[in-house]
Order: structure tokens, then sequence, then C-alpha cells
């Protein structure tokens, strides 16, 4: 039974359909969690009182006398105006263990479904290393992704290369004019990190000197033009070379960027240039079709398409698709990409940071006036911030992911040796890898996308309570107790009647319904808090319940309630893209 919980909500479900019919009540079945104490699961009857012209209260007592017990519902009862189910303890016990133990690193998957999911992250300027600030677009895309596989989606990321804007052009003329003298050297710093100072030093020498923007602006025209305006040879090859360099510059930067993201185990399926949709005229052809709008307007020969007409309001509605020399913007050039994508994919997600959101109306509107019914869903993030304020690339105001993943190894690596301090050095550092990478990745996935962070080393590496080490540790125990064990017989289920052992079991019984409604709703911090609570209630356990000392049968039944916690724990870090360590 691959959904435990989920198979008994809907023989809840059921028996209220059937009552509900019974006694020709017409309403819709939502069923919830009650308050500790009062059951698992319950039906509230308020919106059924102006259906029937009864009050709540007896509409519940009426419900709660005709449902059947089962070979899963123990019991019901009608508290004020809620009907309140009572699980099968022994029952639910057995299939969830059952179900653990036999589908192992496959329990939570879900029914395989029969669309396929682009899923674009990341996709940070190609003009210096990931900061802390940007750190959140590729776990959230990256777990998002997880979860979706293990909900049963076929999904591919992507990561979109912008190498067409101005910032590309700061870049490329910064390796043009800035001597390696004049940047500051650090031995032994990625390649990501020495383009970066290039681009620094370039805005720098830009806000004193108002050529260099005009330098810039013929870089960018060079680079820009699509082939149906460039009329000689010359210009042909003039436009490929300038392309082919920023191109190289921007890979160099790019490879950084990879090694960074695999230092914390995101890995990115495909990669799309956005010159390389303007050589294959993807862009032009839409820019075409746009023209065609009867939204399409034209002032002092630059078109724009009127954004207000589709509810869009602020200050300005004018959305521009070219410059004044035909060249396209960067929203063009995202409506091509986007149009693309929604050919060869049933879904197209986007995670963006919230000062896209303006942005992301253009290409609605674009997608929508080139007939795209299916528009892409975005998950917005705020930013982090460090606490004295924004990041900022351009100004050298920033704190490198790098930096952080290279500090929180060496802060797990100091907490490791403080509690293991006869480990051998190389296991020390084998297990501060793991945990430092986890804080990491835990710290900013268990924050809802939409909630602002502000850095704090702190907070980050906190070893105690909400983090990944404390999840990770409890894997790590339940590895050692079955070590110790040397292994477990038969065992009964039925044994497990200890409210610490009933809340455990209950726990892992909601996993694959945890997935699906973190799938559903793209909500990955939902798994952070499942595997929270899930290894707040193995500690409990671990407490209150004797495992390896108790009699031979209970022994057995509680060993195996521990390798099923330790599978899901497993499987609940893996969705959030952090190892489980079998030793901490």
């Amino acid at each position: 039974m691959t959904d435990p919980w989920g198979y008994i909500e809907d023989e809840v479900k059921e028996q209220l359909i059937n009552v509900l019919k019974k006694l020709n009540f017409d309403g819709e079945i939502v069923v919830a969690a009650p308050p500790e104490g009062m059951g698992d699961f319950s039906f509230p009857c308020f919106a059924l009182s102006k259906i029937a012209k009864k009050g709540p209260m007896r509409i519940a007592e009426e419900i709660a006398k005709n449902i059947e017990k089962s070979e899963f519902i123990e019991s019901v009862e009608n508290k004020g105006a809620y009907v309140n189910f009572f699980i099968n303890s022994d029952k639910l016990a057995e299939i969830t263990l059952r179900s653990i133990t036999k589908e192992k690193e496959d329990y939570g998957n879900l029914d395989k479904k029969h669309e396929k999911i682009i899923l674009e992250h990341t996709s940070a300027n190609p003009t210096g290393p990931l900061h802390v600030g940007r750190a959140r677009n590729p776990i959230i895309g990256d777990t998002l992704a997880r979860i979706l596989r293990k909900s049963g989606y076929d999904v591919e990321t992507q990561f979109y290369v912008d190498d067409m804007g101005k910032q590309t052009a700061v870049l490329a003329w910064g390796k043009r004019k800035i001597g390696e003298e004049e940047i500051e050297k650090e031995e032994g710093k990625k390649i990501d990190h020495v383009m970066v100072k290039y681009y620094q030093k370039a805005n720098e020498l830009m806000e004193k000197k108002e050529e260099i923007n005009k330098e810039i602006e013929s870089i960018l025209l060079e680079i820009d033009k699509p082939s149906h305006l460039l009329t000689t040879n010359e210009e042909i090859l003039k436009t490929k070379k300038a392309r082919e360099e920023i191109k190289r510059y921007c890979q160099l930067v790019l490879d950084g960027i990879i090694q960074s993201l695999e230092r914390i185990d995101v890995f990115i399926d495909s990669f799309v240039w956005e010159s390389e949709l303007i050589d294959e005229g993807v862009v032009n052809d839409v820019i075409k079709k746009l023209k065609t709008s009867s939204h399409y307007k034209e002032e002092d020969g630059v078109g724009y398409i009127e954004m207000e007409d589709f509810g869009v309001s602020g200050l300005d509605t004018r959305f521009f698709i070219t410059r004044k020399d035909g060249t396209s913007l960067y929203a063009t050039r995202d409506i091509a990409y986007h149009l693309s994508k929604s050919q060869h994919y049933d879904e197209v997600i986007d995670v963006l940071g919230e000062d896209h959101k303006f942005q992301t109306k253009k290409v609605d509107v674009g997608l929508k006036l080139l007939g795209v019914k299916k528009l892409p869903e975005i998950i917005f993030y705020a930013f982090v911030s460090l606490p004295e304020g924004k990041m900022a690339t351009r100004k050298g105001r920033v704190v490198w992911l790098d930096d952080l993943i290279d500090e929180a190894v060496k802060r797990a690596h100091n907490e490791v040796k403080k509690r293991r301090a006869g480990l051998p050095e190389e296991k020390m550092r084998e297990i501060a890898q793991i945990v430092g990478i986890g804080s990491i990745r835990y710290n900013i996935i268990r924050v809802q996308a939409e909630k602002k962070i502000v850095f704090r080393w702190e907070d980050a590496l906190n070893f105690e309570g909400n983090s990944a080490p404390f999840i990770q540790y409890a894997h790590a125990r339940a590895c050692s107790i079955l070590r110790k064990s040397e292994g477990y017989g038969d065992y009964q289920s039925s044994l497990l009647i200890h409210e610490s052992e009933k809340n455990l079991i209950r726990n892992l019984a909601k996993f694959p319904a945890v997935i699906g409604e973190s799938a559903e709703g793209r909500k990955c911090h939902l798994i952070a808090a499942y595997a929270y609570q899930l290894a707040s209630l193995f500690n409990q356990f671990y407490r209150d319940c004797l495992v390896l000392h108790a009699d031979e049968n209970l022994r057995n039944a509680r060993l195996v309630l521990v390798d099923a916690t330790r599978l899901v724990l497993k499987n609940a870090l893996d969705c959030l893209g952090i190892a489980a360590p079998e030793e901490m």
C-alpha cells in the first residue's frame, strides 16, 4: 500500500459520502486534522446547516450515529459540530510498517503522472559567482524538482543563460579594457570569482566616465543584431566574433557557477543560451507576430504593446518589444524562450526572485497574444539579505555562496571534532561536509519561499532544534541502533501500543500524503517541517521505549519501527537534497 494515510482518508470520505446521501444532505466532503486527543480525522458540519435547515451539532450527531465501524475506522464521535474519526492503531501500524519495509527508498513515491514539466531555476546572470542573496533559487528549484519526481511527474530542470543583456556587455568591456594588474588577485579562487572582478571594476569605472557607457552600448549593439538586420559579410563576421567572445566569458563564469551548484548537490539537466534563440530566428519570429497584434503601437519609431488592455496597471503599462534600432529587448527574448518551452512541455514552472513580478506580466501578455493557452507557473521567492541590508554583486557587497559553503563545512568540522574527538580525521571531514551542506539547504528551504530571510551565521549553522543536523542525527541514531542489534526476526506490529510508538507510526503513514500536498501546492517547506517532526517523534520514542533491551518479541517490533523511521528519514532528506549520514 503506497499511501496508508491517504487510503484510510479515502475510506473516511467514502463513508461520509454514503451517510450524507442516506440522510439527504448535500455538501462538500472536506476532512481535517482535529486537535490532539480528538481523533485522526474531523468533518465540520457548519456548511451543512443551511442546506439541512438544522443546527450543525444536531447534524454531526446524526452523521456519527450512521457511520459504520470498519477494518480501519475504530470509532466515531461527534464533538460539538464536528464528526471525529478514530483510526484502528493496530491496523495502521500493520499496513504502514509493511509498506515501508517492502518499498524502502520507493516509499512515498506516488503514481506515475502522464505530464512532463520543465522547471527553470537559478538562471543567474553569467557575470560572477552565486551569492547568498540568490541562493534560494537553486535550492528551491532543485528541491521542488525532487519532490515533483517523487510525486510521479517527469521533470526536466533548465538554466536559461542570459548572455545577451547589458551586464554581459559590461563584462566584455571589462575583459577588453582592464588589465590583469588592475584586478585584485586572490590565490586559489575559482574562475567565476576572478571574472566578477572585471565586472565590478567596469561598473565602478562606468559611474565615473560617461564615455564608457557609450562603448558598452556599442558592444551591446554588436552582439544583439538579428541576422535579418546584418547586410554585409563584414557585419555578420563582426557580430559572430562578438557573440563568441561574450559566450566564452559567460561560459567561464557558468563553469564556476555549476561547480558551486554541485557543491550543494544541485544538478541542472539542460542549459539554454539566449543568443541561440536569436541565431535560430525564434526571437525575430516573435517580434513579427507581436507587431501584427491589434494591441501593438509605436512611439517615436519604437514598438510596444499596451498592457493596460490586459488589466495591467501602473505608472507605465507599455511593454516595449524592440529598441529604436530594431534589436530585441530582454522581455521579448524571454517570451521566445517561454514559447519554445510551452510547445514541448505540459507544464512550465519558473523559480524567480520577487523583483521579476512585473517582468512576468510582460511575458504573460506576450504569450497570450501568441496564442499560448497555459501560461508559466511562477514560484516567487523573497531574497536573502544581510543584517546590514541587500546584497549587490555590482558593488561587491555580497557573501558568496562558495564562502558560505566553506564556512559551513568548517563550523561543522569543529562541531564533529568536539563531539567525536576519537574519529579519524578523514571521517570527521566526510561528516562535516555532509552536515555543513545539509545545514545550508535546510536553513533556506524550511522557510516559505515568499517570506524574507535575513542571513545570519548562527541561524544557518544551528546544530540544535529545527535544523538539518538535528534530523541527520536522528537518522544516524537509527542506523546505530540497527548496527548494534545485528538484525531482527519476525515481528508483531500489534505490540506497538505505547503512545510514542503510535505517534511515530501515524507520522510515518503520512509521508506519501505530505509528498502529494507539497508537490501539488509547490510548497517545499512542508517536507522540511515533516522531516523535523519525524526526527522529533523518533527522539521521543527512543526516550520512552527500550529497544535493544526489550524482550525478544517487543524488541523485534521496535527494531522494525526504527528501521522504518530510518528509511523515511532518508527519503525525506533525499527530497530536500540532503545526505543522510549513517554516523555523526
